[in-house]
């Protein structure tokens, strides 16, 4: 296979790299909001008083739901969350790890290419 087709295949598939970390970047973002977001949900639970009302919204209804459901139901968002966030980024050392050795490929078959131009045809 010739150095320029080696060097565009190399390059498609770093570039296909970059927008895969650049989904799960997003992806990891979205995740951080949502712990910080239930975070914040268990901090206002602790200081509820049993004798304070949660309610749940299910559809364009607010539902009384039991304290300890509610709570219960917060720790389990949150393991999951936590969860996700360590298999996300898992994804993305992987895949920098993808990229940088791509982007090496590319920089060694970009250095034999220009080696290949400046030596003279005999």
């Amino acid at each position: 296979m010739s150095l320029e087709i080696r060097f565009q295949s190399a390059s498609t598939e770093y570039q296909k790299i970059q927008t895969e970390l650049a989904s799960l970047v997003e992806n990891r973002t979205r995740l951080d909001a949502q712990l910080s977001e239930n975070e914040m949900v268990k901090k206002e639970f602790a200081q509820l008083t049993p004798s304070n009302t949660v309610y749940k919204l299910v559809g364009p209804v607010l539902v009384p739901q039991d304290q300890n459901e509610a709570k219960t139901n917060v720790e389990t968002r949150l393991e999951f969350i936590k969860s996700e966030i360590k298999r996300v980024d898992a994804q993305i050392n992987e895949g920098e790890d993808r990229s940088e050795k791509k982007k090496t490929e590319l920089v060694e078959i970009q250095t034999k290419l220009q080696q290949a131009q400046s030596t003279p045809n005999s």
